[in-house]
C-alpha cells in the first residue's frame, strides 16, 4: 500500500518532529501553520492574527522545537506566556506531544496550586517554559529561574492577556529577559491596544493574518433568541437540551460565577444527571477544573457550564453547540466563545440569549464580526414568564446607562434628581418674648 506523503516535510523539520506529527494525526498544515512556520523558522519576529481553533499552537510550537532541538543545560531557552492556566496546560500538552521523539524538557507554570512541585521541576532542568505571567514572576522573584539563555519569547492570546490586565506583569518580564531574542505574538483579534503593544514588543515583524480580524469561524452557524428575563432564559435552555438530540456536547457560557452555579444547579435538578454535567469558574479548585475539562473532552460529560476564564483553555474538536446564556461584555470574547465549536473542520452551532439591555452589546458585536446574527422565534409552548419588578428596574437602569454613554446629555428615568433649593425661613420666636408685660402679669 502506497504511503501518503507528509505534507509537513517542505518545512524542513527534523525526522523526530515529523514522526511526532504523524503520531498526532496531523495530515496537512492549516493556513496559519502554512504561513507562520517558515517565517518563524527563518528567525523573523511574527505577528499572527488567527482565531482559536485554527491550529496556531502548532504554528509556534513546531518552529520552537526545531530551534531548541534537544535538551541542553539547566536553564530555559524559550518562554511561552498565555493568559490562563487552562491555556498553559493545553500548550504544554501540545508541545509535549510534538516533542515526544526528543528529550526536550517542557515545564508548565500556573496558579491555583502551590509552586513547590513546579519549582522542583524547574530545578531539574528545563528547555521550554510555558507559563501564566504572574506565576512566572512569582517563581522568578524567588530566584528559581535563570533567564540569560532565553532566545525566543512567545505571547499567545495577547488580546485576552491585555484584557485581563496582565500588562504590568508583561512589562516586568520584558525588563529582565535578554533583549536579543526572537518574538512571536499571536492574537485572535487585532484591537487597538494589541496593535500598540505589538509595536513595542516586536521588531520588524512579518504579519500573518489567515482570516479578517475578529471574524467568526465559517463552520459555525450563529443565532439569537430574544428573551425578556433570566427565568425565561432558564426555561429556553431546558427546552433546547430536552427537545433536541443534536445538542450532544454543549458548552454554556455565563457572565458570572453566580450565574454559572445557578444554571448548573437548575440543569442538574431538572434536565441532566450528575454524570452528564460539570461547572468550572474561578472559584473552583484546580483539580476540579482539570477533571471537568478532561471529562468533557473525552465525551463522558454532555454539558459544561463555564465562565470566560475557561473560554481559551478548552480544545475539544467535537463541541456540537456553544450557548451564550449571557452576552459577553468584552465583545472579543464572543469570538473566542463560539470558536470553541466548529473546530478542525467540524460544523457547530452558537446560540445566544439576549435580554433587552443586551441589544446594545449585540449591535457592537455584530459590528465587530462584520455580520448580522440571525434571530429565531422562541419555541411554541415555551414558558415565557413576566419580568419581576426588580429585574425590570435593573434592565431600565442599564439601558439608561448605555444611552448616557452614547449621549452624555441624556437624562433617563434613573438620573440623579436635583434637590429643590432650600428656602430660608426665620425661626419661630417664643410668643412670650413678644409681650414681656404679659409674662410679668402671669407671675
Amino acid at each position: 500500500m502506497e504511503t501518503q506523503p507528509n505534507l509537513f516535510e517542505p518545512f524542513k523539520l527534523n525526522r523526530q518532529l515529523l514522526n511526532a506529527i504523524e503520531d498526532a494525526g496531523y495530515t496537512e498544515p492549516t493556513p496559519i501553520q502554512q504561513q507562520a512556520i517558515p517565517l518563524a523558522m527563518a528567525g523573523h519576529d511574527v505577528l499572527g492574527i488567527a482565531q482559536t481553533g485554527t491550529g496556531k499552537t502548532a504554528a509556534f510550537v513546531l518552529p520552537l522545537l526545531m530551534k531548541v532541538k534537544y535538551a541542553q543545560g539547566e536553564h530555559p531557552r524559550a518562554l511561552i506566556l498565555a493568559p490562563t492556566r487552562e491555556l498553559v496546560m493545553q500548550i504544554a500538552k501540545a508541545a509535549t506531544e510534538l516533542s515526544s521523539h526528543t528529550d526536550i524538557r517542557i515545564v508548565a507554570l500556573y496558579g491555583g496550586i502551590g509552586p513547590k512541585s513546579q519549582i522542583e521541576a524547574v530545578r531539574q532542568g528545563v528547555d521550554i517554559l510555558v507559563s501564566t505571567p504572574q506565576r512566572f514572576l512569582d517563581i522568578y522573584l524567588k530566584g528559581e529561574i535563570t533567564l540569560k539563555q532565553i532566545q525566543t519569547m512567545v505571547l499567545d492570546e495577547a488580546d485576552k492577556m491585555l484584557d485581563m490586565g496582565f500588562m504590568p506583569q508583561i512589562r516586568r518580564i520584558l525588563e529582565v529577559i535578554p533583549r536579543k531574542r526572537q518574538n512571536l505574538l499571536f492574537s485572535a483579534t487585532f484591537q487597538e491596544k494589541v496593535e500598540k503593544f505589538s509595536h513595542e514588543f516586536l521588531e520588524f515583524p512579518m504579519r500573518v493574518e489567515v482570516t479578517p480580524q475578529a471574524t467568526t469561524a465559517e463552520m459555525v452557524t450563529q443565532s439569537l433568541y430574544e428573551v425578556p428575563n433570566f427565568l425565561t432564559k432558564i426555561h429556553l435552555l431546558e427546552w433546547l437540551l430536552t427537545k433536541s438530540e443534536e445538542l450532544n456536547r454543549v458548552l454554556i457560557f455565563t457572565r458570572s460565577k453566580e450565574n454559572a452555579d445557578n444554571v448548573y444547579k437548575f440543569l442538574l435538578r431538572k434536565v441532566v444527571g450528575e454524570e452528564d454535567i460539570r461547572v468550572i469558574h474561578a472559584n473552583k479548585g484546580q483539580n476540579t477544573r482539570i477533571n471537568a475539562m478532561e471529562a468533557f473532552k473525552e465525551g463522558s460529560v454532555r454539558v459544561l457550564v463555564a465562565t470566560d476564564v475557561a473560554s481559551r483553555g478548552i480544545d475539544v474538536t467535537e463541541v456540537s453547540h456553544v450557548i451564550n446564556f449571557d452576552v459577553p461584555l468584552i465583545y472579543e470574547d464572543y469570538v473566542h466563545r463560539i470558536g470553541r465549536t466548529g473546530r478542525a473542520n467540524h460544523t457547530g452551532e452558537a446560540i445566544t440569549f439576549l435580554t433587552p439591555p443586551d441589544e446594545y452589546h449585540i449591535k457592537n458585536i455584530e459590528g465587530l464580526i462584520r455580520q448580522e446574527i440571525p434571530r429565531k422565534r422562541l419555541p411554541e409552548g415555551l414558558d415565557v414568564v413576566s419580568t419581576p419588578f426588580v429585574e425590570n428596574q435593573d434592565h431600565l437602569r442599564e439601558i439608561d446607562q448605555q444611552r448616557r454613554h452614547e449621549d452624555p446629555t441624556f437624562q433617563g428615568a434613573f438620573h440623579e434628581k436635583k434637590k429643590p433649593p432650600r428656602t430660608f425661613s426665620p425661626p419661630k420666636r417664643d410668643a412670650r418674648k413678644k409681650n414681656p408685660a404679659k409674662r410679668r402679669t402671669r407671675r
